[in-house]
């Protein structure tokens, strides 16, 4: 289906961590070290700046604002009075940066993280999904996962779904009282499982990358493929049912669904992925585009 894309927002570094929340934009970018809001008319305002690098965005149950600090592997709270400070610290169970984060309606939040060093060319290790309870305590919520990134919660609460990035799949948890992930399980398969090896070796066999994502009201997911170009919409089982691609010398990283009616697609676009080149130019771009089905559950 042919749809038209809008350009909301240029001059970015890499933008990461879309939210809609409070009829506006919720968005991190990694090397401007900023948390900013944007209106629907394109208006960007800083809300903070996270010296160790933003990314996941969530919302505790007051309200509260937990940002991801990638480098330091820890989640911050922003408080009523817009001061940042320690939330948790994940360095314990982070084999690379902390990542993106879905917070729940109960105030756990379950974090992932790269699993090792991404920039710096290392071979590809698996990762912990980890769970930070409202108490803050720090709990490992799921073990051998591969790149764990974007996660959805179904609206009635009862099930994780978190992309595997360099494992081409989605995978499914129960979500129990206490929130523990139980019943793990394949949600969607878009790619083989490459074996151990090189990350370039990796990202040949897997073709298909879930990054930042966002679920809608038929229980599909929008996913931004990071190696392909596109934001695409996969159904449980793995079908793709709907794309987009990005314009020319682009590249999708994230998406989320909002909008006042639900069915505005924001995606976080770049020329790459690559820390040098999006540190030195600001290339990066919020499009958005419009879709039939809204969304629904978290974040």
């Amino acid at each position: 289906m042919t749809r038209e894309l809008a350009t909301l927002v240029t001059g970015g570094h890499f933008f990461e961590g879309p939210r809609w929340r409070d009829d506006r934009w919720w968005v991190s970018d990694f090397y401007s070290h900023t948390v900013s809001t944007v209106s629907t008319d394109g208006v960007q305002e800083t809300v903070c700046e996270v010296e160790g690098q933003p990314s996941g965005l969530g919302w505790l149950p007051d309200g509260s604002l937990i940002v991801v600090s990638m480098r330091d592997h820890r989640l911050l709270r922003r408080t009523p009075d817009g001061q940042l400070e320690q939330y948790a610290d994940l360095s314990e169970h982070c084999g690379g940066k902390l990542n993106d984060v879905v917070v729940d309606a109960a105030g756990r939040a379950y974090a992932g993280n790269f699993g090792f060093d991404l920039m710096g060319g290392a071979d590809p290790t698996t990762a912990s999904l980890v769970r930070v309870d409202p108490d803050r305590s720090v709990h490992v919520a799921a073990l051998d996962l591969h790149f764990p990134n974007g996660a959805v919660i179904t609206p009635d609460g009862s099930q994780l779904i978190v992309g595997e990035t360099l494992g081409g799949r989605y995978t499914a948890f129960r979500i129990g009282p206490d929130g523990e992930l139980t019943d793990r399980e394949v949600w969607a398969e878009l790619a083989p499982l490459a074996p151990p090896g090189p990350l370039a070796d990796v990202l040949a066999v897997a073709g298909v990358a879930p990054d930042g994502c966002t679920l809608d009201a038929e229980g599909h997911i929008w996913f931004a493929d990071a190696l392909g170009a596109r934001v695409a919409r996969v159904a449980p089982g793995g079908s793709i049912v709907d794309e987009i691609a990005a314009p020319d010398g682009l590249s999708v990283y994230a998406c989320m669904l909002g909008g006042e009616d639900g069915r505005t697609l924001l995606m976080c676009a770049a020329p790459d992925f690559f820390e040098g080149p999006r540190q030195a130019a600001r290339e990066a771009v919020l499009l958005t585009a419009q879709v039939d089905v809204p969304h629904a559950g978290l974040p």
